[in-house]
Protein backbone atom coordinates (compact mmCIF):
# COMPACT_ATOMS: atom_id res chain seq x y z
CA UNK A 1 0.00 0.00 0.00
CA UNK A 2 1.27 3.42 -0.93
CA UNK A 3 1.43 6.03 1.82
CA UNK A 4 -1.45 8.52 1.83
CA UNK A 5 -3.84 6.22 -0.05
CA UNK A 6 -2.44 7.10 -3.48
CA UNK A 7 -3.13 3.59 -4.76
CA UNK A 8 -6.79 3.83 -3.86
CA UNK A 9 -6.97 7.37 -5.22
CA UNK A 10 -5.90 6.17 -8.67
CA UNK A 11 -8.50 3.39 -8.58
CA UNK A 12 -11.11 5.92 -7.49
CA UNK A 13 -10.19 8.16 -10.44
CA UNK A 14 -10.53 5.28 -12.89
CA UNK A 15 -13.90 4.39 -11.38
CA UNK A 16 -15.00 7.99 -11.83
CA UNK A 17 -13.93 7.84 -15.48
CA UNK A 18 -15.87 4.59 -15.99
CA UNK A 19 -18.88 6.07 -14.23
CA UNK A 20 -18.74 9.16 -16.41
CA UNK A 21 -18.49 7.06 -19.56
CA UNK A 22 -21.35 4.83 -18.43
CA UNK A 23 -23.55 7.72 -17.37
CA UNK A 24 -22.92 9.69 -20.56
CA UNK A 25 -23.98 6.58 -22.48
CA UNK A 26 -27.21 6.49 -20.46
CA UNK A 27 -27.75 10.19 -20.98
CA UNK A 28 -27.28 9.78 -24.73
CA UNK A 29 -29.80 6.94 -24.74
CA UNK A 30 -32.27 9.05 -22.78
CA UNK A 31 -31.91 11.97 -25.15
CA UNK A 32 -33.40 10.06 -28.06
CA UNK A 33 -36.19 8.41 -26.11
CA UNK A 34 -39.59 10.00 -25.80
CA UNK A 35 -41.86 8.53 -23.13
CA UNK A 36 -44.85 9.80 -21.19
CA UNK A 37 -48.21 11.42 -21.79
CA UNK A 38 -48.91 15.16 -21.46
CA UNK A 39 -51.92 17.42 -22.03
CA UNK A 40 -51.46 20.86 -23.56
CA UNK A 41 -53.78 23.41 -25.08
CA UNK A 42 -53.67 24.58 -28.67
CA UNK A 43 -54.06 28.32 -28.98
CA UNK A 44 -56.07 30.23 -31.60
CA UNK A 45 -52.98 30.44 -33.86
CA UNK A 46 -52.50 26.65 -33.83
CA UNK A 47 -49.50 26.75 -31.47
CA UNK A 48 -48.88 23.77 -29.23
CA UNK A 49 -46.41 23.80 -26.35
CA UNK A 50 -44.04 20.85 -26.34
CA UNK A 51 -43.29 19.38 -22.90
CA UNK A 52 -40.04 20.79 -21.51
CA UNK A 53 -38.39 17.36 -21.24
CA UNK A 54 -38.71 16.87 -25.04
CA UNK A 55 -37.59 20.29 -26.25
CA UNK A 56 -33.86 19.59 -26.28
CA UNK A 57 -34.40 16.65 -28.67
CA UNK A 58 -36.35 18.88 -31.04
CA UNK A 59 -34.07 21.93 -30.84
CA UNK A 60 -32.35 21.09 -34.16
CA UNK A 61 -35.70 21.02 -35.91
CA UNK A 62 -38.57 18.61 -36.30
CA UNK A 63 -41.11 17.35 -38.78
CA UNK A 64 -44.82 16.91 -38.08
CA UNK A 65 -46.95 14.77 -40.37
CA UNK A 66 -50.13 12.76 -40.56
CA UNK A 67 -49.92 9.79 -38.28
CA UNK A 68 -52.02 6.70 -37.82
CA UNK A 69 -55.28 6.34 -35.91
CA UNK A 70 -56.13 10.01 -36.63
CA UNK A 71 -53.09 11.34 -34.78
CA UNK A 72 -50.08 13.39 -35.82
CA UNK A 73 -46.48 12.19 -35.65
CA UNK A 74 -43.73 14.58 -34.60
CA UNK A 75 -40.19 13.43 -35.35
CA UNK A 76 -36.82 14.99 -34.59
CA UNK A 77 -35.10 15.83 -37.91
CA UNK A 78 -32.66 12.91 -37.63
CA UNK A 79 -35.41 10.36 -37.01
CA UNK A 80 -37.53 11.82 -39.79
CA UNK A 81 -34.61 11.45 -42.20
CA UNK A 82 -34.34 7.74 -41.38
CA UNK A 83 -38.06 7.19 -41.92
CA UNK A 84 -38.23 9.27 -45.11
CA UNK A 85 -35.37 7.24 -46.58
CA UNK A 86 -37.23 4.01 -45.87
CA UNK A 87 -40.44 5.42 -47.35
CA UNK A 88 -38.59 6.53 -50.48
CA UNK A 89 -37.32 2.95 -50.88
CA UNK A 90 -40.77 1.35 -50.88
CA UNK A 91 -41.78 -0.33 -54.16
CA UNK A 92 -43.65 2.07 -56.42
CA UNK A 93 -45.53 -0.80 -58.01
CA UNK A 94 -47.48 -1.56 -54.83
CA UNK A 95 -50.49 0.65 -54.19
CA UNK A 96 -50.25 0.26 -50.40
CA UNK A 97 -46.64 1.43 -50.47
CA UNK A 98 -47.54 4.48 -52.57
CA UNK A 99 -50.51 5.31 -50.35
CA UNK A 100 -48.51 5.11 -47.12
CA UNK A 101 -45.63 7.15 -48.53
CA UNK A 102 -48.11 9.80 -49.70
CA UNK A 103 -49.79 9.90 -46.32
CA UNK A 104 -46.53 10.44 -44.48
CA UNK A 105 -44.46 12.49 -46.95
CA UNK A 106 -47.03 14.74 -48.64
CA UNK A 107 -48.49 15.72 -45.28
CA UNK A 108 -45.15 16.52 -43.67
CA UNK A 109 -44.19 20.01 -42.51
CA UNK A 110 -40.94 21.29 -41.01
CA UNK A 111 -41.51 22.91 -37.63
CA UNK A 112 -39.27 24.73 -35.18
CA UNK A 113 -39.71 25.52 -31.53
CA UNK A 114 -40.30 29.16 -30.70
CA UNK A 115 -38.86 30.83 -27.58
CA UNK A 116 -41.72 29.44 -25.47
CA UNK A 117 -41.14 25.88 -26.73
CA UNK A 118 -44.17 25.84 -29.03
CA UNK A 119 -44.66 24.59 -32.56
CA UNK A 120 -47.27 25.74 -35.04
CA UNK A 121 -49.49 22.94 -36.30
CA UNK A 122 -50.73 23.73 -39.82
CA UNK A 123 -54.52 23.87 -40.23
CA UNK A 124 -54.62 20.86 -42.58
CA UNK A 125 -52.90 18.69 -39.95
CA UNK A 126 -55.10 19.98 -37.11
CA UNK A 127 -58.10 19.16 -39.29
CA UNK A 128 -56.77 15.66 -40.10
CA UNK A 129 -56.35 14.86 -36.39
CA UNK A 130 -59.52 16.80 -35.40
CA UNK A 131 -57.49 18.82 -32.93
CA UNK A 132 -59.45 21.55 -31.23
CA UNK A 133 -58.46 22.97 -27.85
CA UNK A 134 -56.73 20.24 -25.83
CA UNK A 135 -54.17 17.84 -27.23
CA UNK A 136 -52.37 14.90 -25.72
CA UNK A 137 -48.70 14.54 -26.55
CA UNK A 138 -47.60 10.93 -26.14
CA UNK A 139 -43.94 9.94 -26.20
CA UNK A 140 -43.30 6.81 -28.25
CA UNK A 141 -39.55 6.18 -28.23
CA UNK A 142 -38.33 7.96 -31.39
CA UNK A 143 -41.40 10.12 -32.04
CA UNK A 144 -44.17 12.04 -30.35
CA UNK A 145 -47.79 11.48 -31.22
CA UNK A 146 -50.26 14.34 -30.97
CA UNK A 147 -53.87 13.35 -30.33
CA UNK A 148 -57.20 15.04 -29.75
CA UNK A 149 -57.81 14.52 -26.02
CA UNK A 150 -61.16 12.73 -26.46
CA UNK A 151 -59.86 10.43 -29.19
CA UNK A 152 -56.79 9.60 -27.08
CA UNK A 153 -58.91 8.67 -24.05
CA UNK A 154 -61.17 6.47 -26.20
CA UNK A 155 -58.21 4.79 -27.88
CA UNK A 156 -56.39 4.28 -24.58
CA UNK A 157 -59.46 2.68 -22.92
CA UNK A 158 -59.82 0.29 -25.86
CA UNK A 159 -56.15 -0.75 -25.79
CA UNK A 160 -56.23 -1.17 -22.02
CA UNK A 161 -59.30 -3.40 -22.37
CA UNK A 162 -57.52 -5.54 -24.98
CA UNK A 163 -54.10 -5.51 -23.28
CA UNK A 164 -54.06 -9.24 -22.47
CA UNK A 165 -54.95 -10.22 -26.03
CA UNK A 166 -52.36 -7.83 -27.48
CA UNK A 167 -49.70 -9.19 -25.11
CA UNK A 168 -50.46 -12.76 -26.20
CA UNK A 169 -50.13 -11.85 -29.88
CA UNK A 170 -46.85 -10.07 -29.25
CA UNK A 171 -45.65 -13.08 -27.28
CA UNK A 172 -46.19 -15.20 -30.38
CA UNK A 173 -43.84 -12.85 -32.22
CA UNK A 174 -41.18 -13.28 -29.54
CA UNK A 175 -41.70 -9.90 -27.89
Amino acid sequence: MVAGGEKWGSIEKSLDWCSLLFNSHLIAAQQVMFIGEYKHTIDEKGRLAIPVKFRKNLAKGAVVTRGLDASLFLFPKEEWGKLAEKLAGLPLGQSNSRAFARLMLAGAMDVTLDKQGRIVLPEYLRSYATLAKTAVIAGLYNRLEIWDETKWETYKRQVETDADSVAEKLGELGI
